[in-house]
């Protein structure tokens, strides 16, 4: 999906930025600056909200079986 530039004064912003960065073309200095701000997004979220994906996935799997013989398991595996 394509992105337009519509506003002159972002255009001219993106075109800054290509020059001071170095960037071949604007997309790709308007690219690394918007990896570069989620990056400092971030990095100022805690621990928690970075992984609430991971949190909420291991929450749905729920606890492991406390009765599961792991040795037992690979030994059947094996076919041992």
């Amino acid at each position: 999906m394509s992105l337009y530039i519509r506003d002159h004064a972002v255009d001219e912003l993106a075109a800054r930025l290509q020059e001071a960065t170095g960037a071949k073309t604007k997309t790709e200095a308007v690219r690394r600056a918007l990896e570069h701000e989620l990056q400092r997004v971030n990095a100022q979220k805690s621990f928690a909200e970075r992984n609430a994906r991971a949190f909420a996935l291991a929450d749905k799997i729920g606890q492991p079986n406390p009765d599961f013989d792991q040795k037992r398991y690979m030994d059947e595996m094996w076919g041992e």
